[in-house]
């Protein structure tokens, strides 16, 4: 076959003695052409190994067929999870997919938001770092409706589908306080960050119903090493002081936390309960398997993209809603004491 990419639809048409109306419609809309001239342009394509520019077909129609999601964190699981139930809803609309990854920063949340209008993507899912709905107004105001996902649209401008974050937190340290916890932590952020705040006052007024002090250890950031070095600083407090319980935000501090109490001879749960937050898969691998707020992730995308097609579809008759899944405490062993 010959690999002939300067081929055009022109050419293509000749071959197959038909006009480039009946060759565009055989691309986009095949249905509308007879089985026999559809089978001679689809012979000519196969000749002329003719590929069609997609970049040149976006400027004409205004969009791609493609829509583009924005993750806070790509290598976190529970993000992967999300955009895997979204890129499933893609591509049964036969859409592209694109995953970009802000990396929990907000210049390169512009950028990404740049690249995906200059894409002329027909829609994004996003979750938003910085305070970016004035740009996404603008961008559906061009024709880029957006949703957003981990996170509650509370105006009702957009559509958002999230987890009631503050139950799932008050849930995570009610359990902590049920296994005996005198001395519980919070550890998360940045508080910037609407899951991480709602999460923390959700342990809060657990701690405060029960008349306990909570104590907090903010992070820059959900990563790992995160969890890593708070877990440090914990095991060097004196024992009458240190936490014996503590709920973290996100699964990846949890590890880290887990990781770095095992290493310095913190027993868990027995000397210290930890309590994670997404129930993502290496949750339940860990060599102590940790207790997790399960948050539905794949649904989620599936969700969020599904709302996103009905606005590209509908424009002004779409009706706007906030999907909000309930979240459910999976107790392992890192929580289980005796």
């Amino acid at each position: 076959m010959p690999n002939n990419l300067g081929a055009k639809l022109k050419d293509v048409a000749v071959l197959a003695q038909v006009s480039v109306g009946t060759v565009s419609n055989v691309l986009n809309k095949p249905e509308q052409v007879s089985a026999d001239k559809k089978n001679r342009v689809l012979a000519a394509i196969d000749q002329l190994g003719f590929v069609r520019n997609e970049s040149a077909r976006s400027l004409r129609s205004g969009s791609s067929r493609s829509l583009g999601m924005l993750v806070l964190d790509v290598r976190n699981p529970f993000f992967t999870d999300v955009a895997l139930g979204a890129e499933d809803v893609a591509d049964a609309h036969k859409h592209s997919f694109i995953l970009a990854n802000s990396a929990e920063n907000s210049v390169r949340e512009q950028s990404y938001l740049d690249l995906f209008e200059q894409q002329r993507v027909q829609g994004i899912l996003i979750t938003p770092l910085g305070d970016v709905i004035k740009r996404l107004e603008v961008m559906r105001s061009r024709g880029i409706p957006s949703v957003l996902v981990d996170r509650l649209a509370g105006a009702g401008h957009f559509c958002s589908v999230s987890v009631d974050d503050a139950a799932g937190g008050r849930a995570a340290m009610e359990h902590l306080l049920s296994v005996g916890s005198t001395r519980p932590a919070f550890v998360g952020g940045p508080f910037t960050l609407q899951q991480v705040d709602d999460r923390y006052h959700g342990a809060l007024a657990a701690t405060e119903a029960a008349g306990v002090r909570l104590q907090l250890f903010e992070t820059p950031n959900l990563k790992f090493e995160r969890g890593r070095h708070v877990g440090d600083l914990i095991n060097k407090l004196p024992p009458d002081t240190r936490p014996d319980g503590v709920f973290a935000a996100n699964d990846q501090l949890a590890l880290g936390l887990l990781q770095s109490f095992t290493e310095n001879g913190l027993r868990v749960p027995e000397d210290i309960a930890i309590v994670g937050f997404d129930d993502i898969d290496f949750a339940s691998q860990s060599s102590i398997p940790l207790t997790s707020i399960r948050q539905p992730r794949q649904l989620i995308g599936e969700r969020a993209a599904e709302l996103l097609f009905d606005e590209i579809d509908n424009g002004p008759e779409h009706e706007h809603q906030q999907v909000v899944f309930m979240p459910e405490l999976v107790v392992r062993r890192s929580s289980q004491r005796a």
